[in-house]
C-alpha cells in the first residue's frame, strides 16, 4: 500500500472535496481522484460516497480511516525523529505565529537571523488558527495562548500587553461622555468568527453595549481603521504608534498575555529548530520592550 495514496485518502476524508484536498496537497484534482481510485481498487473496497456536494466516507473508509491515522502519527514519528538528527543549523524550519507578530516583530528582525544562519530557510505560516505540530504543519510556533495537550515543549518568552486606542484626532473630535472612556464613542471590532480572540472576550464582558463602528476579521485592519480615526480598538502595546495613537484605556485595566515558543518534544535537538527559537527567544523579544519576559513567571 502506497502511503502517498493514504496520505490523499485522509485529506479527502478530512476535507470531504477533491477541491479543497488538490489545493491543501497542491496537486491537481485529477491526481487526487487518481489515487482514491487505486487505493479503492488495490483494497477491493468502495472507501467515499461521491455526491455532488462532496465525498463522504463508507462504513470501510471510516474503519480504513481509524488505521491510517495510526500510520500517519508512525510516519510523522519518523519525520520528526529523522528532523532531529541534525548537528548543524541548516535547512528549512516552518514557524507558526499570527499575522502581527510576524510583520511588526520577526521579520524586521529577519536580517540579522540571515546573517547569522544563512544555511535556514524559515518558512512563517500566519493565522488565528492553531497549527498542529504533531503533524507537522509547524515545526515552531510563537503563541500568545499556553497550548496545553500533545507532546510539545514550551517555554515562556515574553509578556504581552494591550490597550484600547484612538487615532489623536479621534479622541479630540469625541471627548468622553460622563466619564466613560466609550461614551460617545464607537468601537472597532472582531467578527463573529474570531470571538474567541482575547481581544473580543474582553470587549464583550467590559462593554457589551458599545457602539460598533467596524466589525473586521484581523489586526492589521483595526490598525488601519483606528489609524483612519473611525473609532477606537483593543490593540497590543508594541504595535501602538505613540505618534498617531493615544491610549484610553490604559494596560493595567485590560488584560495581558504571556507570549510562548513551542516546540514539538521531538525537535528540541534540532540545531535549526533551536536556533530559530533561541533567535526569536534571545534576540528578537529584547527588541521589543512590550514584549519583555523578565516580568513574574519569566
Amino acid at each position: 500500500m502506497d502511503w502517498n495514496d493514504l496520505r490523499v485518502f485522509l485529506a479527502v476524508a478530512r476535507s470531504g472535496s477533491l477541491t479543497r484536498t488538490s489545493a491543501e496537497l497542491r496537486v491537481s484534482q485529477s491526481t487526487v481522484s487518481r489515487r482514491i481510485a487505486q487505493l479503492e481498487a488495490s483494497i477491493g473496497m468502495t472507501l467515499f460516497q461521491r455526491h455532488q456536494t462532496g465525498y463522504f466516507l463508507s462504513d470501510e473508509g471510516r474503519e480504513l480511516l481509524r488505521h491510517a491515522e495510526l500510520v500517519e502519527d508512525s510516519v510523522m514519528a519518523l519525520e520528526r525523529g529523522v528532523a532531529g538528527l541534525d548537528k548543524a543549523p541548516a535547512g528549512s524550519v516552518r514557524l507558526a505565529t499570527s499575522e502581527n507578530l510576524a510583520t511588526d516583530l520577526i521579520i524586521p528582525a529577519l536580517p540579522a537571523f540571515r546573517e547569522r544562519y544563512p544555511g535556514i530557510c524559515l518558512e512563517i505560516i500566519t493565522s488565528t488558527a492553531t497549527a498542529e505540530l504533531g503533524r507537522r504543519e509547524a515545526d515552531i510556533a510563537l503563541r500568545v495562548v499556553r497550548p496545553e495537550r500533545g507532546n510539545l515543549t514550551v517555554r515562556r518568552v515574553g509578556h504581552m500587553t494591550y490597550s484600547v486606542y484612538g487615532s489623536r484626532d479621534y479622541v479630540a473630535r469625541h471627548p468622553p461622555i460622563e466619564g466613560e472612556p466609550l461614551g460617545g464613542r464607537h468601537a472597532i471590532v472582531w467578527d463573529d468568527g474570531h470571538a474567541f480572540m482575547p481581544a473580543a472576550v474582553w470587549l464583550a464582558r467590559e462593554h457589551p453595549g458599545c457602539r460598533i463602528a467596524l466589525v473586521t476579521s484581523s489586526l492589521p485592519a483595526q490598525i488601519a481603521a483606528v489609524r483612519a480615526g473611525l473609532g477606537l480598538a483593543v490593540i497590543p502595546d508594541f504595535l501602538a504608534a505613540p505618534e498617531d495613537f493615544v491610549p484610553v484605556i490604559p494596560s493595567d485595566r485590560l488584560f495581558s498575555n504571556d507570549v510562548w515558543l513551542v516546540t514539538h518534544a521531538d525537535l528540541v535537538a534540532s540545531a535549526r529548530v533551536r536556533a530559530v527559537g533561541d533567535f526569536l527567544a534571545d534576540q528578537v523579544m529584547r527588541t521589543n520592550p512590550a514584549l519583555s519576559g523578565r516580568g513574574p513567571g519569566a
